[in-house]
C-alpha cells in the first residue's frame, strides 16, 4: 500500500526530541515505537488527549485477527444526537500514518449515516492482507472541542522461517526515501534485503556503543555518518538501554538490547536470575505472555529462556521480563524473506499497434514488484500507457498499442532478485489503398481531400510544402485507416498543392486544388438605392470593392458615355477595388453611373447614384407675433431652396437693437418654424433673424425682423382680505403684487358683484394705488363676491379673487387681548433702555383700550401710549426705576371687557454695601465683614467683590469676585505691610459705581497672634413654603400637550397639590404631575375646551402653606 509522502518525513525530522528528553514506555507494538517517524512521547500524547476527550464513540473497533489473502472489517459507530454536523473521524496505523491518503486496492474506507437511529457508521475494509499488515491501528473522532480515541491490533499469520541477524543500523533507515520496498502499510519491510543499490561493504560497527559513549550533541552527526534516519526511534531506545545498563540485583545476565528473526522463525530469550527462587514473569508491549505452542518457557539451574515459535509481524515489539520489582526488556525485530524472480523476463519483436505482454513469475503470491523501462519506474496510473497485471505469482505489464517510442529494455526488480528483456517494435509495410484526387471548386464551396492506406497511423497535412494544423475553419479527420482533410467554405488562398504524409513512413500522397469565383461588386457600403451624396465643389473618390479569380476587367459609363482613366471625372481601377474620381463635383453631375466587371467565369454590373447637394438659402425675414414679459412667439417660412438635402432645422439669433452683436438662442437645431426667445429684458427692443441649416452645412442669415420691446402685466394683487363690514359697506385690504415688471404699476381696479349673479360691478371709476379701498352703498344683509386687479401699461393682471363670499352686515366680536409670551412673566429693562412694547387685540366694532398703573391712571407725560383698531403700544423712550410697577390694560366692546396685567421692572446698578468693618486679623490672614447696600437697584444682589490696598502705594486689587456672603477672610498677606479693603455691590446690571472702604486699616504684624476661633449659632434652615416664580396664564392649542410650571422653596419639603377650579386633581390618567429640584410641573395631555379654567398649585409643610394659581384657555384651530 502507498507509503507516507515526503512532506510528513520533513516535517518528522524537525520534531525530534532532544536526547535528554525522558521518553517512558510505550504500550503499543514494538513495530509502532521502533519504525514510527516524528512520534511524540506516548506519555505526552496521552496526557495531550485525555485533557480534551469526551466520549463520542459508542461502538469502538475490536483487535482481530486474519489469515495472509483474507478480509477483516473494522467497524466504529458515533451518535449525532448531540451533533450539528457530521464528526471527522480519522483512521491510523501506529501513532502517525494517516490511512484516509492510502486507501485502494487493499485498503477500502467507508461511512454511512442512520437517519431513524441517528448514529454514523465507519468502517475500515483490509482486502486480501499481507503479512507486513500487522500491528496497531487507531480510530480518532472529533467535532469542535470534543475528542475521543481507540486502538486496536491486527494479527496476520503465516508459515515460519528462520531467523537472521539483526542490523542495527537498517531498523533504523526509513522507507519512502527513494527505496524499493515503499508502499506498505507496514514498516517492516524495511528488514528485507536490498539487491536493487550495491553499497560497498563497510566495517561492523556497534553504532549502540557508539551512542551510548557519545556526547548528546554529537548524535545527529553519528546518525547521518552511519545513515540511520530514524533517530528518534534509536534514541527512544537508548534512553531505555541507558536505565536498564544499572546494576541489577535480580537479574546476574540480562536480555540484550535486540534481537533480529526472520518471519516464520524462532527466537530464543535468555536471563539469568541472581535467585532462582524469585517469580518471574514475560511480557509483550505490557501483556503478559502464557505458555502455549507459540511461547514455550524453560527451566535450567538459575537460566529463564523463552521460546517463540513460528515468528510474524506481530511478534516484532518490546519484550520484557519482571523479577520481584526489577525489569529487563529488549527489542525483537522480524524481517521479511526477500521476493526471488523465478521466472524471467523475454525478449520480444512486434509491428507498431499490436498488444505486447512481457510476463515474470516471483516466489510469493501479490509480492511487491516494480516495472522499469530503460531505469525509469512505470507506475500503473490510470491514464499511463502501461497496464500491470498481477495474478498470484504472475505479474505482467500490458502495452495495448505498441509504438515506436516503446523501443527500449524493460525490466523487472524485487527485494530479492531482478530480471530484464528487450522489446523490438517495428513499422508493417505501408500501402495506398485510395489516393487524393485534384479538385477544382467554386469559391465558398466545400474542399474535401480523402485517402486510404493499409495501416492505422497517424499523419500530418501539408499545403505548398507547410504543415497545416486544425482549426475551426480546417478540419483534419482521421478514423482507422482513412484521413480526410475539409474546409467547409473555400477561398481563394485555399488554392495550391495538398500533400498528406503518414506518420513513420517515407511516402506522400499529392493532389491539387483550383479555386475559381465569378466577379461581383460588393457595394454594402453604398446608401439607399446605391446612393452617393457628394457635397457641391469638394472632391469625390467613391472606391468599390471587388472580386473574382481571374480578376476582372472593370468598365465605367453614364448614360452612353464610356469614362476613361483621365479629365475630371474618372476611374482607377486595381486588383481588388475600382474606383470613380470627380475632381471638382458640380450639380450637373449629379444622376446614375453604371459599373460592370467581367471574367473568364462570369458577368456583375450595378447603377451608382450620384447626387451632388449644397447649403440651402437664408427663410425670409421672420415676424413676431406676441410678446410677453421677457419673451416673444415668432414665425418663419421654410427657404425656397433646400440645396438638394432637406431641412434638418433652423438657429436662432437675437440682438438689442442698437447693439451690433448677435447671440444665438438654440444650441439644438428647431425642428419648427416656430420658437418662442426667453430671458430678454423688460422695455428693451430687440431684433431677431433665423439660419437654416441641411446635412451640407448651414444658410446665411434671414433679414433681421421688426424691432419690438418686451412687456407684461404684474401678477396679481396677494393678501386680498376684508378689513371690516358695517351694515352698509366692506372694506377691502390687500397687498402689492409679487411681480410688477418694468412697465411698473399704475394702480388698481376693485370689482364686486352678488351672490347669484355673474355681473361684476367697478367699486372705483378711477384706479387707486392705496391697497384698502370701501365699497360703499351696499344694501344690509347682502351677500358679496370681491376681486382686485393690477393696472399698468401692458394692461390689467389677473383678479385676485376673495375666497367666499362678504355679508354686509356688522358683526360684535368680543374683546381679547393676545398678550405676547415674554410680556407673561417680569418685563425687565435696565434704566436708560427704550422700552417699546405692542399687544395686539381683537374686538369691533370700536373698541376701547385703557392703561392703569398700580391701580392709578398712567402719567402721559412719562410714559406714551398710542392705540389703533388691533393693537396698542405702551413707549418710555428712556426708562427710570420709577416706571417699575403693574400696568393693568382693559379693551371693552360695549358691555363687553378683558383685561391683562404687565409687570415691568426697571433695574440699575446697585449701591456701596454700608459698612465695612475689620473684625479680627491673625498671622497673615484678615476678616471682614459689612452690612448689604440700601439700593439694590430694584434686583436682588448676585454678590460682592472685595479689593485690597498697600497702605503706602494705595493700589488696589481684586481679590475674591463674586463672593455671596457678607463676611469674608482674606489670605496670603504679606506680614509687615499695613492694608486697607473696599467691597463693591452687584446685581444683574453690575458692580456699584462705588465701594465701600474700611475706616481703619489692618497691620500684618510680624509676631504671631493666636487665632481665636468665632462662636457660631447652628443656622435654622426651616423655611415655610415660598413659590420663587409663579404660574402664568397660558393658551393652549387643543390636542397639543400643554405645561404649567412654577417653583417652590421651603424646608421641609412640602407637598404639593394640583387643583382644577379649587377642585383637587387626583388620580386623573388626563393630567401627569412632576417634581424636580423644586420645580413643579403639570403636563395636561392633548386638551380640550373643557380643561380650560384656573389651576391651583398648593405647597404645603408643617410651617404653613402657600398657592399660587394661573388661567389656562385651550383654542381650537379652524
Amino acid at each position: 500500500m502507498p507509503e507516507p509522502t515526503k512532506k510528513d518525513e520533513t516535517e518528522t525530522e524537525n520534531a525530534l526530541p532532544p536526547p535528554e528528553q525522558k521518553i517512558p514506555q510505550d504500550g503499543g507494538t514494538e513495530k509502532g515505537k521502533v519504525w514510527s517517524i516524528g512520534e511524540s512521547a506516548p506519555e505526552e500524547t496521552e496526557k495531550r488527549d485525555d485533557s480534551q476527550r469526551s466520549t463520542l464513540f459508542i461502538e469502538k473497533p475490536q483487535s482481530g485477527s486474519v489469515s495472509v489473502g483474507g478480509n477483516i472489517t473494522f467497524i466504529a459507530k458515533v451518535e449525532a444526537k448531540d451533533l450539528l454536523r457530521k464528526p471527522n473521524v480519522k483512521w491510523f496505523k501506529g501513532k502517525w500514518m494517516d490511512l484516509a491518503s492510502k486507501a485502494g486496492k487493499h485498503l477500502q474506507l467507508k461511512e454511512s449515516f442512520e437517519r431513524h437511529t441517528k448514529i454514523h457508521t465507519f468502517e475500515m475494509h483490509i482486502i486480501q492482507a499481507k503479512e507486513n499488515y500487522a500491528g496497531n491501528y487507531r480510530c480518532e473522532v472529533s467535532y469542535k472541542d470534543k475528542f475521543d480515541s481507540c486502538s486496536f491490533d491486527l494479527e496476520v499469520t503465516e508459515s515460519s522461517q528462520a531467523a537472521p541477524s539483526i542490523d542495527i543500523r537498517s531498523a533504523f533507515k526509513r522507507s519512502g526515501d527513494g527505496q524499493d520496498d515503499a508502499g506498505e502499510l507496514d514498516f517492516s519491510g524495511l528488514l528485507k534485503r536490498r539487491e536493487v543499490k550495491q553499497q560497498e561493504e563497510e566495517p561492523e560497527v556497534d553504532v549502540w556503543e557508539l551512542l551510548k559513549n557519545a556526547n548528546p550533541s554529537e548524535y545527529e552527526k553519528i546518525a547521518f555518518q552511519y545513515g540511520i534516519t530514524d533517530l528518534r526511534g534509536m534514541l527512544k531506545r537508548l534512553k531505555r538501554m541507558r536505565r536498564e545498563v544499572k546494576k541489577s540485583a535480580a537479574f546476574s545476565k540480562g536480555l540484550d538490547p535486540a534481537y533480529q528473526v526472520d518471519k516464520g522463525g524462532k527466537v530464543r530469550f535468555m536471563v539469568e536470575l541472581a535467585d532462582p527462587t524469585v517469580e518471574l514473569k514475560w511480557y509483550k508491549n505490557g501483556q503478559e505472555i502464557r505458555p502455549s505452542a507459540k511461547y514455550i518457557f524453560e527451566h535450567k539451574g538459575n537460566q529463564r529462556i523463552l521460546f517463540i515459535n513460528n515468528c510474524t509481524m506481530t511478534d516484532d515489539a518490546r519484550y520484557y521480563v519482571t523479577a520481584g520489582d526489577e525489569k529487563c526488556s529488549t527489542e525483537l525485530f522480524v524481517r521479511d524473506p526477500p521476493i526471488l524472480v523465478t521466472k524471467g523476463l523475454e525478449d520480444t519483436s512486434t509491428y507498431v499497434g499490436e498488444r505486447v505482454e512481457l510476463s515474470c513469475e516471483v516466489s510469493e503470491d501479490d509480492a511487491n514488484v516494480k516495472w522499469f523501462k530503460n531505469g525509469v519506474e512505470l507506475t500503473n496510473e490510470p491514464k499511463s500507457r502501461y497496464r500491470i497485471k498481477v495474478e498470484g505469482k504472475k505479474h505482467t505489464l500490458i502495452i495495448e498499442e505498441a509504438a515506436k517510442n516503446d523501443n527500449a529494455t524493460y525490466s523487472v526488480m524485487t527485494t530479492g532478485g531482478q530480471s530484464e528483456a528487450k522489446l523490438s517494435v517495428d513499422l508493417r509495410p505501408l500501402k495506398i489503398s485510395l489516393a487524393l484526387e485534384d479538385q477544382t471548386v467554386r469559391l465558398g464551396q466545400e474542399i474535401h481531400l480523402k485517402c486510404e492506406i493499409s495501416e492505422n497511423v497517424e499523419g500530418k497535412w501539408y499545403k505548398n510544402g507547410q504543415l497545416i494544423e486544425a482549426s475551426d475553419r480546417v478540419k483534419l479527420y482521421h478514423k482507422g485507416r482513412i484521413h480526410r482533410f475539409i474546409i467547409a467554405s473555400a477561398a481563394v488562398d485555399d488554392e495550391g498543392e495538398y500533400m498528406f504524409v503518414p506518420d513513420a513512413y517515407n511516402i506522400n500522397i499529392p493532389c491539387k486544388v483550383h479555386v475559381v469565383d465569378p466577379p461581383k461588386l460588393h457595394l454594402d457600403g453604398l446608401g439607399e438605392n446605391n446612393t452617393v451624396t457628394v457635397v457641391a465643389g469638394t472632391k469625390l473618390r467613391l472606391e468599390i470593392p471587388i472580386t473574382g479569380e481571374p480578376t476582372p476587367k472593370v468598365m465605367w459609363s453614364k448614360g452612353d458615355k464610356w469614362i476613361t482613366d483621365s479629365g475630371r471625372i474618372r476611374a482607377e481601377t486595381y486588383s481588388d477595388s475600382s474606383c470613380l474620381v470627380i475632381d471638382t463635383a458640380e450639380r450637373e453631375d449629379s444622376g446614375p453611373f453604371r459599373i460592370t466587371l467581367k471574367n473568364e467565369a462570369g458577368e456583375d454590373s450595378a447603377l451608382i447614384n450620384i447626387k451632388v447637394v449644397d447649403v440651402p438659402d437664408p427663410p425670409q425675414a421672420p415676424n413676431v407675433t406676441e410678446v410677453g414679459e421677457d419673451w416673444c412667439v415668432m414665425t418663419w417660412e421654410p427657404p425656397a431652396n433646400d440645396g438638394g438635402s432637406p431641412i434638418l432645422g433652423y438657429f436662432i439669433e437675437r440682438k438689442k437693437k442698437q447693439s451690433s452683436r448677435w447671440m444665438r438662442l438654440n444650441f439644438e437645431l428647431c425642428k419648427e418654424t416656430t420658437f418662442e426667445p426667453k430671458k430678454m429684458i423688460e422695455g428693451v427692443a430687440y431684433e431677431v433673424r433665423v439660419f437654416a441649416v441641411n446635412a451640407i452645412g448651414t444658410s446665411k442669415p434671414s433679414m433681421p425682423s421688426k424691432s419690438f420691446v418686451p412687456l407684461a402685466v404684474t401678477s396679481p394683487p396677494t393678501l386680498l382680505a376684508v378689513d371690516s363690514v358695517t351694515d352698509t359697506s366692506v372694506t377691502m385690504r390687500w397687498r402689492p403684487p409679487d411681480h410688477i415688471g418694468a412697465a411698473g404699476l399704475d394702480g388698481y381696479v376693485v370689482e364686486y358683484c352678488f351672490e347669484g349673479t355673474d355681473e361684476w360691478i367697478v367699486a372705483n371709476p378711477e384706479l387707486t394705488d392705496k391697497t384698502k379701498f370701501t365699497i360703499n352703498g351696499l344694501p344690509t344683509g347682502s351677500k358679496i363676491l370681491v376681486r382686485v386687479k393690477a393696472v399698468n401699461a401692458a394692461g390689467e393682471s389677473e383678479p385676485r379673487y376673495h375666497p367666499q363670499p362678504i355679508l354686509v352686515k356688522e358683526v360684535i366680536e368680543p374683546p381679547k387681548i393676545r398678550l405676547p409670551r415674554h410680556l407673561k412673566q417680569t418685563y425687565t429693562r435696565r434704566v436708560g433702555e427704550t422700552v417699546n412694547l405692542v399687544i395686539p387685540f381683537q374686538g369691533r366694532p370700536r373698541a376701547k383700550v385703557s392703561w392703569q398703573k398700580n391701580g392709578s391712571p398712567i402719567d402721559k407725560n412719562q410714559i406714551n401710549i398710542r392705540n389703533t383698531e388691533n393693537d396698542t403700544i405702551i413707549f418710555i423712550r428712556k426708562a427710570e426705576r420709577s416706571h417699575s410697577g403693574e400696568y393693568d390694560m382693559k379693551v371693552e366692546v360695549e358691555n363687553l371687557v378683558d383685561k391683562a396685567t404687565i409687570d415691568i421692572q426697571i433695574v440699575d446698578r446697585p449701591g456701596p454695601p454700608e459698612v465695612v468693618t475689620i473684625e479680627d486679623v491673625w498671622g497673615e490672614n484678615v476678616n471682614l465683614s459689612w452690612k448689604p447696600p440700601k439700593d439694590d437697584g430694584n434686583a436682588a444682589i448676585t454678590g460682592y467683590t472685595i479689593q485690597k490696598a498697600d497702605k503706602k502705594s494705595m493700589e488696589w486689587f481684586t481679590v475674591i469676585e463674586h463672593y455671596h456672603r457678607t463676611s469674608a477672610t482674606i489670605n496670603e498677606l504679606v506680614i509687615g505691610n499695613e492694608y486697607y479693603f473696599r467691597v463693591f455691590a452687584e446685581n444683574m446690571c453690575g458692580l456699584s459705581e462705588d465701594a465701600t472702604m474700611t475706616k481703619e486699616s489692618a497691620l500684618i504684624a510680624k509676631d504671631g497672634k493666636v487665632y481665636k476661633y468665632p462662636v457660631y449659632d447652628d443656622f435654622d434652615f426651616t423655611e415655610r413654603p415660598l413659590f420663587t416664580q409663579p404660574l402664568v396664564n397660558t393658551f393652549a392649542v387643543a390636542g397639543y400637550n400643554a405645561t404649567l410650571n412654577c417653583s417652590v422653596r421651603g424646608n421641609p419639603k412640602p407637598k404639593i397639590t394640583w387643583l382644577k377650579n379649587k377642585v383637587a386633581i387626583l388620580n386623573d390618567p388626563r393630567y401627569r404631575m412632576f417634581g424636580n429640584q423644586g420645580v413643579c410641573t403639570l403636563e395636561i395631555r392633548k386638551p380640550s375646551p373643557y380643561d380650560g379654567g384656573t389651576y391651583t398649585c398648593r405647597a404645603v409643610n408643617e410651617l404653613g402653606e402657600a398657592e399660587v394659581d394661573c388661567k389656562l384657555e385651550v383654542k381650537v384651530t379652524e
